[in-house]
């Protein structure tokens, strides 16, 4: 094998169940020189037994274990034995299309402004996919340049963290996996946008993308709604920056918002919503007003500095509301932003 193009980091536990199949498909890439870093996290069910086994009949597996630290800490170790100037992401109960490498390799080599590159994906689970897992696949699979991953961030996590793949160097220089109370992939994800950087999606199916009932997003406090709206409204003023917010939607995802928004030192000047019970009303003295005025108060708070930050979770809301100020001549970006 020549040099390395691609170092693939795998962090892994408890996995054997499945860890041969997800090693089948990284090690059937074609038309790549690749490594495939495999950090084993305190496996104690055999996975650590089938890596060194598979590692002495193919080279490009690299066994690395570790005691049990989480998933943060098996993904730095990764990124400090990764030997290529690129690096892409799988984890050990996913597969991945035997040309997603390549293609993410020639991405990253033809534009050189892009920092990190996904693919779409297929979303597969015993039994079926849950009605919300499958409508976020879509979502995800609906994004693919880098103005629209910009725009849909902090709806959710516009691009599947297993399907990342990056230049080794920015990731570090932008500090990596650091520990965290909240979604280590959001917080790189915005650490990469707050500093200017491209993201973006290759139009097509290149990997099979697991759901399970165990999974870290299922179970773990760090992927709970709350973090997710901790990490949200902290890094909000700073891909965005806004002297104040103007909340649009003054219910339990909307008060949520505006109190993480507080906490991370941005005013909130006003809320808005629909429902005439609480038009006119106050939430901890932040006035709650009807939409009707975003026509006549939106130049004033463009001027001062202000966003509108959407947040309501009803489905269907997020188009109803981004009808309604861009048919009063706002632009998504600039004077408002899209949350769930």
């Amino acid at each position: 094998m020549g040099s390395i193009e691609i170092s693939v980091v795998m962090p892994v536990r408890d996995a054997v169940e499945t860890i041969d199949a997800a090693l089948d498909s990284v090690l059937g890439s074609r038309d790549v020189a690749l490594e495939l870093v495999c950090v084993d996290d305190g496996s104690r069910d055999g996975t650590g037994a089938r890596l060194a086994e598979r590692a002495r009949r193919d080279p490009r597996v690299r066994p690395v274990t570790t005691p049990p630290r989480g998933i943060c800490a098996a993904l730095r170790t990764g990124l400090e034995r990764a030997r290529a100037a690129l690096v892409a992401r799988t984890d050990a109960d996913d597969e991945m299309h035997p040309e997603r490498l390549a293609a993410q390799v020639a991405a990253l080599r033809e534009r050189p402004a892009t920092t990190l590159v996904g693919c779409r994906v297929e979303s597969f689970r015993d039994g079926g996919l849950p009605a919300g897992w499958a409508r976020y696949t879509d979502w995800c699979n609906e994004l693919i340049d880098a103005p629209a991953h910009r725009r849909e961030a902090f709806v959710d996590c516009p691009l599947p963290h297993p399907t990342w793949a990056f230049r080794r160097d920015e990731i570090l220089r932008l500090g990596g996996y650091p520990e965290l109370d909240w979604p280590e992939d959001l917080d790189l994800l915005y650490r990469v946008l707050a500093a200017g950087g491209r993201v973006e999606k290759l139009p097509r199916v290149l990997h099979r993308w697991r759901d399970g009932a165990t999974r870290l997003s299922r179970t773990d406090a760090r992927y709970a709604r709350a973090a997710m709206t901790r990490v949200k409204a902290h890094w909000l003023p700073r891909v965005h920056p806004m002297s104040a917010a103007v909340i649009w939607g003054a219910g339990r995802t909307g008060r949520r918002l505006a109190r993480a928004l507080g906490d991370a030192g941005v005013p909130i000047e006003a809320m808005l919503d629909v429902a005439p019970r609480r038009v006119g009303r106050a939430w901890h003295d932040i006035p709650i007003l009807s939409p009707d005025v975003v026509e006549r108060d939106a130049p004033a708070w463009r001027a001062n500095g202000m966003r509108i930050i959407t947040a309501v979770a009803r489905l269907g809301a997020r188009a109803e509301i981004r009808q309604h100020l861009r048919s009063a001549g706002l632009e998504e970006g600039t004077d408002f932003v899209v949350t769930a």
